[in-house]
């Protein structure tokens, strides 16, 4: 089946995708585990969406937007539900409950691009907990997913050739809340949630401590969408050379989004990925 996928990308152009989903009007009851509800302006929350598709395209995203789904709280924060790697796609179990009605039209739309594969019960796995460095995936152990849904991911990736690492962490909701790459071998962490010398060699930069929540970013290539709401820690990444597009991202980070979770970026037709 990964041989197929193969041949296929050597017939296809390349491009990127970027997979969105709009914004659901129940977001006002979406999942909470670290922050206290708070109002989410919506018309605000979906301008912001919109801008933050935008930047994508000029990145040079080809972005299709699914429906969100009247009652799916958390549908626009579409990273969750899946893992797409060059060969295969990796259908998540959430590990909230309210939250596993999202998969099926993710999982449609993935199969035009990949082979599917998916965790299964007991294992439970959220997008956000999986962090892909070169050929390495760290899994965050923690609220969303558990060690079953772990190994489940070993089984799928490991036959591909990428590594899969269990990591601690502690304080947010999904590990990519603590730490997201932002170039080669560079990440973007806050040290107070992971420990950051389980990455080396890998360098690292912590965020600015007046900025827990600025260690979410999202890579695509040589460049990297950055909330606004940071500045501290946006100086630190340029002083570092990398190249920033700031995206005002305050509403859905009411919700504990971040930049990551509102994508899922991958290339289409070629076995490479996004970094």
């Amino acid at each position: 089946m990964v041989r197929d996928a193969r041949l296929a990308a050597e017939r296809e152009p390349l491009s990127l995708v970027a997979l969105t989903r709009e914004i659901s009007p129940a977001i006002t009851r979406c999942e909470l585990t670290h922050l206290a509800r708070t109002s989410i302006d919506l018309e605000r929350a979906r301008d912001e969406h919109a801008a933050y598709e935008a930047t994508l395209r000029r990145i040079g995203c080809n972005v299709t937007r699914l429906p969100g789904g009247a009652e799916m709280a958390d549908a626009v924060f579409i990273e969750d539900t899946a893992v797409v790697l060059d060969e295969i796609a990796i259908l998540a179990r959430p590990g909230a409950d309210s939250r596993r009605p999202e998969v099926a039209a993710v999982g449609a739309a993935l199969r035009h691009h990949r082979p599917i594969a998916a965790i299964l019960a007991p294992g439970t796995l959220d997008g956000g907990d999986v962090m892909r460095v070169g050929r390495t995936l760290y899994v965050g152990i923690g609220p969303r997913t558990n060690s079953a849904g772990a190994r489940q991911l070993r089984g799928l990736a490991t036959p591909l050739g990428y590594s899969v690492e269990e990591m601690p962490y502690q304080g947010c909701l999904h590990l990519k809340t603590a730490v997201t790459p932002v170039a080669d071998d560079l990440l973007l962490v806050n040290p107070d949630w992971v420990d950051q010398s389980r990455f080396a060699p890998r360098l690292t930069i912590a965020v600015d401590p007046a900025e827990p929540f600025a260690a979410n970013a999202l890579r695509i290539g040589s460049d990297v969408i950055f909330p606004a709401e940071f500045p501290r820690t946006r100086a630190r990444l340029e002083a570092a050379g990398i190249r920033i597009h700031a995206v005002a991202a305050g509403e859905l980070a009411k919700a504990e989004g971040g930049v990551t979770c509102c994508s899922l970026v991958f290339r289409s037709g070629s076995t490479a990925g996004p970094d």
